[in-house]
């Protein structure tokens, strides 16, 4: 028998405090659809008064509500010695027009005579005439406890005080919250519990229900919520991929599997929780932040598979390395290939882009051997698929020369501190042709590409819509000084799909034209293919 969680999604207002993340008011519209999509019951959408955006954020969703979810708007209660229905930015808060409003008040003592320098009996005053006036507007209210689990182990009666003001006062959720993420998961499941236990017999306009909302500055935000919702809380506060102000809030994309998929909890549809991995990594792609490949259940390597000896094993039988079916949450099983790799692996990447070998294929060990030799030199194959594909096409004899290179230069002009222009002459040959052309860059790597894709384009004009999305470098032995050998890895995109290249050299232009270059060979071979294959990731 499942039991009902809310889950409640923080992602616009609380993730949007993270350390370099910055949301338009059109990034907000398009993550609110794709969490309405996923059937989130609560969305916190921000603070409406707080600024422009989030104002004309509400009043886009007024004219056009959402699906399944209720938008939710954030506010704090009154200020001290005031009057809650004279408040302006409580009255700005009615006209984003939500059912639901969220209110947090002051657990923590501490808080209420520095922070907002009043008294502990004022500021039971504040939570009581918040909660009443919101609630003579018709709204429905949630309580979030600020540094509830601070405030409780400072001065337990005065942080429970808080709690029986706001329900009684009318609020149908209390949420506790660990502002400072200081606290462990032992801590939140006794102090939940006397909580729990200290208001079970309150008489309150409405049943009381309980959330949690956990931050992750010790790393268990995680665990915190798990521990509170063993202990009956019902509803779970969090964010997409985790973000937050400092070290992040309770990652819902963790979260929900573990309590869907392990605990018995409903949180969203089954049909839903097969989009989570799609929505983690689309909120990312808006957010832009790049996504955290490890990250539990989403991560592009959350179910990879890389020793010898496990991909043997997955291969017979899933179970044997895989905690869920991947699929379950819209994640895929990989095959990683590396120095590490057996012939498992092989054979199992190469069925990933649709090439059937078998062990008594010589190819088979051709590949093996070359990559474990190539490997030895530095390249590195598990994060470049795309140069993979490519040299098992060699060892088959199926790849394709579109062009054949003739050699480069490049030159560097360095007119000020600031400004320094390169210069690149590449030659090619296509279709029996020798091309030569030239281009300029804002640096080598630039020139480069620039010079390739010049002299191809009139030949292969689907050229002009590739991009160099990405480029890292890697020093690889570093105890070699200025001869030491240089890994670049390239992602190329053509607006729909992405790939990733390897290129190694003691030059590090060297190891770059050889990225760059093979970025987009695979690029014309995705295109003359129509359909991609698995390595290429969609946008």
């Amino acid at each position: 028998m499942t039991h009902p969680l809310w889950i409640y999604d923080t992602t616009l207002r609380d993730g949007a405090q993270r350390e370099g993340l910055s949301l338009s008011l059109d990034d907000k519209l398009r993550i609110v659809r794709q969490l309405d999509s996923l059937g989130i019951p609560f969305i916190e959408g921000g603070w409406p008064g707080a600024n422009p955006k989030d104002v004309q954020f509400f009043w886009k969703l007024q004219e056009q509500p959402l699906v399944n979810s209720e938008v939710v708007a954030f506010c704090s209660t009154r200020r001290p010695n005031s009057n809650a229905a004279e408040d302006d930015n409580l009255k700005a808060i009615l006209s984003a027009g939500t059912h639901w409003i969220t209110l947090f008040g002051k657990s923590w003592d501490l808080h209420v005579i520095e922070g907002l320098q009043t008294t502990l009996t004022e500021n039971l005053a504040m939570i009581a005439d918040t909660i009443q006036f919101f609630r003579s507007q018709g709204r429905r209210v949630i309580y979030d406890a600020e540094h509830w689990f601070d405030g409780y182990k400072n001065n337990p009666n005065y942080a429970l005080q808080t709690l029986i003001t706001a329900a009684q006062a009318g609020a149908e959720w209390l949420v506790f919250c660990d502002t400072n993420g200081g606290t462990l998961p032992h801590e939140v499941t006794q102090i939940v519990r006397d909580a729990i236990q200290a208001t079970k017999d309150l008489e309150t306009p409405f049943p009381l229900q309980f959330g949690i909302h956990s931050h992750n500055d010790s790393g268990t935000a995680i665990g915190n919520a798990i521990a509170a919702v063993l202990e009956g809380v019902k509803m779970v506060q969090g964010t997409i991929n985790g973000y937050g102000e400092r070290c992040g809030n309770a990652n819902l994309c963790t979260l929900i599997p573990n309590f869907q998929l392990k605990l018995d909890y409903n949180c969203i549809q089954d049909e839903q929780i097969k989009r989570l991995t799609e929505v983690s990594r689309f909120v990312s792609e808006v957010a832009n932040l790049a996504p955290d490949d490890h990250a539990p259940f989403v991560g592009l390597s959350a179910f990879s598979h890389k020793g010898g000896i496990h991909v043997s094993a997955v291969q017979k039988n899933p179970l044997t390395y895989e905690h869920i079916p991947p699929e379950v949450i819209g994640n895929q099983r990989r095959i990683v290939v590396s120095d590490q790799a057996g012939l498992s692996n092989v054979l199992a990447k190469a069925r990933t882009f649709g090439i059937d070998l078998d062990r008594n294929n010589p190819a088979s060990r051709k590949i093996l051997q070359q990559l474990k030799n190539l490997e030895n030199q530095g390249y590195q194959f598990e994060a470049a698929e795309a140069s993979f594909d490519l040299l098992m096409r060699e060892a088959l004899g199926t790849r394709k020369a579109f062009f054949t290179l003739k050699g480069f230069q490049v030159h560097c002009d360095k007119f000020s501190d600031e400004v320094c222009h390169a210069l690149a002459t590449v030659k090619v040959t296509v279709n029996a042709e020798d091309i030569l052309e030239a281009a300029e860059g804002n640096g080598p790597v630039s020139a480069l590409d620039a010079a390739l894709r010049k002299a191809l384009v009139n030949f292969y004009p689907m050229i002009a819509e590739f991009q160099l999305r990405d480029y890292k470098v890697r020093i690889i032995d570093g105890g070699s000084g200025t001869s030491a050998k240089t890994r670049v890895l390239v992602e190329s995109s053509n607006g729909q799909q992405r790939w990733t290249t390897v290129g190694v050299s003691t030059n590090i232009i060297d190891a770059s034209y050889q990225a760059v270059v093979e970025g987009l060979e695979y690029g014309l071979l995705l295109k003359q293919q129509e359909t991609p294959v698995s390595v290429v990731a969609v946008i």
